[in-house]
Formats: structure tokens, sequence, C-alpha cells
């Protein structure tokens, strides 16, 4: 569904909800002292427009009471304390879920209850309870597993009552909410995944859960997972300060995750209470799930009862900038931590040499030909196939690398070409094309072939296909394949020549690594000499080289007259657009409040490993918002025939492809009106 409209630097305005989780201090069998706890809790909550708040389990009485629970005095101290929770929010903002023991026809239930401006939407009961090694909960409570369609009365108010509850903000599409307690998740089936699979983009579990040794570790284990599986947010609280140490000890542990990651956790055993907060996409949620369809396919099956829903109104704040603490990532398909960017460049590196291997052994031929530009892309190409002919233990002088020079070849980048083919070790030729691609102006009548400076189109491709079309005659000759170094991004902007072009090779094993990773890529093999001392200073040269075609004459020192990125956009830009356009679909205006909370300061978060400071850029809205319409346009209504017609290419990042028998089909004739009307909603300045 569509985020509500509002402010542009509002996160509610783009699917996104804060909620915060707390760990309280409480006392023992203490419910009038426990309420007035989780009532500041709300109130941090509230001070924080959150829409949400989680506390532990049992909270309102202590969770570890035991036989204290069947005394009548105590729980009606809870009732008593639930009212005034219940009272005392009606000017609060979040939705606060409170755990407490409450009777219900004769039996008593461990219960979570739902409450939102001093209304009770809901109570939710626990369904297993762990009646193995320290805990006895069965001694007093009874499952309600049983328990739909029902109501029950606290306080003098009624509300619905059973496991088959959800709770939906009509004002924030996206946000629809689920309770589980404790053991509930512990389980083969926990309700959570009944209820994600019914419509719950985030769930909140009231715990308890004791400190033992490790334990923390399988707690974050099973959050992590059934979070990535269910797709959906996860809350999870733990009893903490204040819980009898009888025979147990609490740590406290509040987390958020998010489709298995962690996003923040509060430190374990701390003597003060915690309070921890988190800004989720549910936009996202939805999003994935329209898209695993096997996540339907399993509702169908095993959805079980249906769902009671429970409307409220949540009225977040749409009119301003409440802030953004969510990490958004510059380069989307580039880990910011070392480690994390090193096991990804490995991996990709390895996907990329596998899948040549298998195309080579699959065409029965032990050669392939290569064109080196000096550029980005041929340079991860060739270096992939060293890795592949390596691998196969074949010798690099059957990789036949050509360098192609034309009209605006400048002497940096064939510099740049000669020094890494010779620092490789592959087979190295030099082949000039100006005199193929003169005669081919000449025949064609072109201005230029008379001398005057008209650099079109045609003159452009003109080189491109003669390029392109000597490189195929010339595998033919020696019984190789092509390997085409066109990158994702290019594919995206439409920034490549169709058919006897860029576009086309027998294989391509940079079809889906967008430019941004290859800049990584290539920069982590600079860093580790992993292609020899001679090698990395070459590398380092073409990573400083401007991008250019080099199609256009008339470089001005070493700065050429074609900038790539004065036509298309900064690949920087370009590559954060093209991941949350095709990855979740998000629409133009979410796209650009998360490219301007990643860009608008280089000061704020991760820049990836062994970037320049020179290269750590800054982008205001005006420009983010230029490039993404040239993104639009490029992307939607004039690029997809070169992209229904690519050639073979393994799959390398989990951003996804846009091959035709893959991530991406699309007609090649569409319109990109709608998004352009939602670019149109985005602001051309900030207040």
């Amino acid at each position: 569904m569509n985020a509500p409209s509002g402010s542009f630097l509002s996160m509610y305005s783009h699917g996104f909800a804060r909620v915060c989780v707390g760990a309280p201090a409480v006392r023992v069998a203490d419910p009038a002292f426990n309420v007035e706890r989780a009532l500041e809790m709300a109130q941090a909550a509230h001070d924080k427009s959150a829409a949400l708040l989680a506390l532990p389990e049992l909270g309102l009485s202590a969770y570890a009471i035991d036989d204290l629970l069947h005394q009548s005095r105590l729980l009606d101290a809870v009732e008593e304390a639930a009212g005034l929770l219940i009272a005392a929010t009606a000017e609060l903002m979040p939705v606060v879920v409170a755990g407490a023991p409450l009777r219900w026809r004769g039996r008593l239930y461990n219960c979570a209850l739902v409450i939102h401006r001093g209304r009770l939407l809901g109570v939710v009961p626990k369904t297993y309870l762990p009646n193995y090694r320290e805990f006895y909960e069965r001694r007093h409570f009874a499952s309600g597993g049983f328990v739909v369609g029902e109501e029950i009365e606290v306080a003098g108010r009624t509300a619905p009552f059973g496991t088959d509850l959800l709770f939906h903000a009509t004002d924030l599409p996206d946000f629809t909410l689920g309770v589980e307690i404790c053991e509930d998740v512990w389980v083969p089936v926990p309700p959570s995944t009944r209820a994600a699979m019914a419509g719950a983009t985030i769930v909140a579990n009231l715990s308890a859960s004791n400190a033992i040794v490790g334990k923390a570790d399988f707690r974050d284990l099973l959050c992590k997972a059934h979070s990535a599986r269910c797709l959906m947010a996860y809350l999870y609280s733990a009893a903490g300060p204040g819980e009898s140490t009888t025979d147990l000890a609490w740590d406290g542990q509040a987390s958020i995750y998010e489709n298995g990651e962690k996003l923040v956790e509060a430190p374990r055993f701390a003597e003060e209470p915690q309070l921890v907060a988190a800004d989720v996409d549910l936009e996202r949620m939805n999003a994935e799930r329209m898209r695993q369809g096997t996540f339907g396919d399993c509702a169908d099956l095993e959805g079980g009862t249906p769902f009671r829903t429970i409307d409220f109104e949540l009225a977040p704040p749409l009119d301003r900038d409440i802030g953004f603490s969510r990490a958004i990532q510059r380069f989307p398909y580039v880990p910011s931590d070392d480690a994390r960017l090193a096991e990804l460049c490995y991996e990709a590196f390895n996907i990329q040499a596998h899948g040549l291997r298998q195309r080579l052994e699959g065409a029965k031929t032990r050669k392939i030909v290569i064109g080196v530009s000096g550029g980005l892309d041929s340079t991860q190409a060739l270096l992939v196939a060293c890795t592949a002919f390596d691998q196969l233990k074949l010798p690099r002088e059957n990789i036949l690398a050509y360098t192609l020079p034309a009209f605006a070849t400048s002497s940096t980048t064939k510099s740049n070409a000669w020094a890494l083919m010779k620092a490789l070790g592959v087979s190295a030729q030099e082949i000039d094309m100006t005199p193929a691609c003169r005669q081919m102006l000449i025949d064609l009548n072109h201005p230029a072939a008379r001398g005057e400076k008209v650099y079109d189109a045609t003159y452009e491709n003109v080189q491109a296909g003669a390029r392109t079309s000597l490189l195929f005659r010339l595998a033919n000759q020696h019984g190789a394949i092509v390997l085409g170094t066109g990158d994702l991004s290019e594919l995206a902007l439409g920034w490549c020549t169709y058919g006897v072009g860029d576009q086309m090779a027998h294989y391509n094993v940079n079809a889906s690594v967008p430019k941004t990773l290859i800049q990584h890529l290539i920069r982590w093999c600079a860093a580790d000499r992993r292609f020899g001392a001679e090698a990395a200073p070459v590398l380092e040269s073409i990573l400083g080289t401007e991008i250019s075609p080099e199609l256009v004459p008339g470089h001005a020192g070493d700065v050429p007259a074609q900038l790539t990125e004065d036509f298309v956009g900064p690949y920087a830009l370009q590559d954060f657009n093209l991941y949350w356009i095709t990855r979740y679909g998000f629409g133009p205006r979410k796209v650009a409040f998360l490219s301007w909370r990643a860009w608008h300061d280089a000061g704020r978060g991760a820049w990836p490993p062994n970037i320049s400071a020179d290269k750590k850029r800054a982008y205001d809205l005006p420009t983010i918002k230029k490039w993404l319409g040239v993104f639009l346009k490029r992307f939607f209504e004039t690029s997809q025939f070169k992209r229904s017609a690519l050639p073979n290419g393994p799959k390398v990042s989990s951003g996804g492809s846009l091959s035709p028998r893959g991530d991406w089909r699309a007609p090649s004739d569409s319109s990109a009106s709608a998004w352009l009307a939602d670019l149109d909603r985005i602001p051309d300045r900030l207040p």
C-alpha cells in the first residue's frame, strides 16, 4: 500500500515506523510500582515519536513470583494497574504492549495487553507454556491456544481476547501488529508465523527468558532467523532489573530485528532500565512478500484459523522531520564493513569465474577474446578471466586480449591497458581501429569523414560497432568466445551500443555487477596485491581515471571530452536508484528520501574501506532529484529493448540482475509517466 502523504522529511510518509522495546525496572509483586515504570517507558517512547512500545512478559506483576500468581489480591492489583496504564496513555502516540496475568472464566492466563490512546485494543494470551527445566508455567496458567473469537473484561473495559488478533493502523497502511509471548517463538511453528502469513508486518514478543551462559546468542539466532523466514520486523523484550533472583538471573535483553538483521540491542545486565528504538521499513516487508510467491503459497496451505483485525488510528507525525535513526548504506551493493566487503569480493569473483569456467567447458573451447580499454569494466572482466583460467590450469596466454584505440582514445587509458595486459601475462595485441572507422564514416557519407566536428550517435557507434565486430571475427579465427565487459549500471541506463556493440558478447561476466561494485572489486584486488605487485599500481591508476566512453575527440590534458557521469549521472546515485527501484519496487519519492538520508552529509555514516577522501562526496536534494529523473526516463522508457536481448552471464548480487531470463522482465515500449508523476512530488528544495 502507499505510505500516507505528508512532509518529505517525515519518515512516516515513506512507510517507516519507529518502534521501541523496553526493559524497565520492576519490583516483585508490586503492580503499583511496575505500572509507573511502564508509564515512564511509554512517555519516553512517545517523546521519540514511536509507533510501538513492547514491554516484558508479566511486567505488571513481575515474572518470577511463582505461587503469588494465585493470590487474588495480587491479581486485583494487576487489574487496577492495567486500568491506570490504559487511562494514562490517552495522550500518548505509541501502541503499548504490556504483560500481565489475567483471569478469564475461572482460569489464569499469561497475557499481553495491547493499548493505544486510552483504549484497550485487545488482549493476546500465551499459547505455549514451558514446563521443563526451571519453568513451571502450567502450574499457574492455562494455555491460550484455543482461545479465539472471545472477549475479556479488564478493569471495567471489554476488549477482544484470543490468539487470533491483529492490530492495524488505518493511517499507516503497512503497520499490522501481531503479538506472542516468550516460549511461543521457541516452538516449531510459532503463533507469529501464522500472524505474519495473515498480514502482520511487525510482531512483538513479550518475554522473561532468564540468562544462562550462551542463551543470549541462541535467542539472537532464533529471532534473526524467525524475522527472516516470516519477512517481518520482530521485537523482543526480556525481563530485566528487579526480577526475583531466587533461582534465576535476568539480563534485560531488548532487541529489534528486521528480515534477518538485528537493528539494535540494549546492553545486557544493565543496572538502569533500557529503552531501544529503531526505524523499521514496513513497506519493504510487504514488498518482499509480494515478490516471494512461496510466502503466499505457505499462507494458503498453513494459514489456519482466520484472524480478527482490530483497526485503530495511529496519528503519526507526518508534518515534520523527527529524525531517522536507520543506517542507509550509500552503496547498497557494497558493504561498509571491511570483513564483509572482503567476503563479498571473494564470492563475487568466484561466482564470475565459475560461470566463465562452465561456459568455456560448454563451448568446448580453451580460449577467450576480450577487448581491453584501460577502463573499469574490461579490467574487471580480464581479472575474472585470469582467475578462471588459473582455476582451470589453462595458460593465461589463451586469453587473447586486444586494445583497440580509435579517434578519442587517451594515452592514459591506452598505457593502462598495455600495462595491465603485460602485468597479467595474457596474450596482448593492439589493433588501431581508426582506419576501419574512418572508412565506414566515408561509406556513410558522414560529415566527420570530411573533417567536420559532428560527433553524433552515428559517429560514436561506428567505433563501438567496429570494435565488437572485430572481436567476434577474432573469436572465429581463433576458435574462442568473446567475453563481454559491460556492467549492470550501463544496462540499467542504456549506456551501451545495441547489437554489434558493447551490449553483445558470447558471455558477459559483468552483466549483473554494478559499476560501484566493480570499482570496489578492483580496489580490493589492488589493496591485497591479488594479481601481483606489478598489477597493483596499474589497478590504482585505472581506478583514478575518469569514467569515459572515449568516443569524442578533444582531451584537455588527462581529462577526456566526454565524462560518462555528465550524461547519465553519478554512478553512486544511479546504482542506489537501481537497487531500491528494482529490488523492492519503491517509488521515486521514497527512493529520493532514502538517497537524501544516505548522501546529504558526507561526514555521517560509514564508507566502504579504501575510498580516498576526494571520493567521499555529498549530494543535495536537487541533485538527487535531477539524476533520479534521468534514471527513470532511461530505465523505464528508452533502454529495455537492450536488456531484452542480453547475452548469458551469472547473477552475482542479491540486488538482482536485469536478465530477461531472470530477475527483470519488462516490455520494451512502456511509459515512465507514473514514476515521473511521483518524482514531481519530491520538493525542489528543502526548507
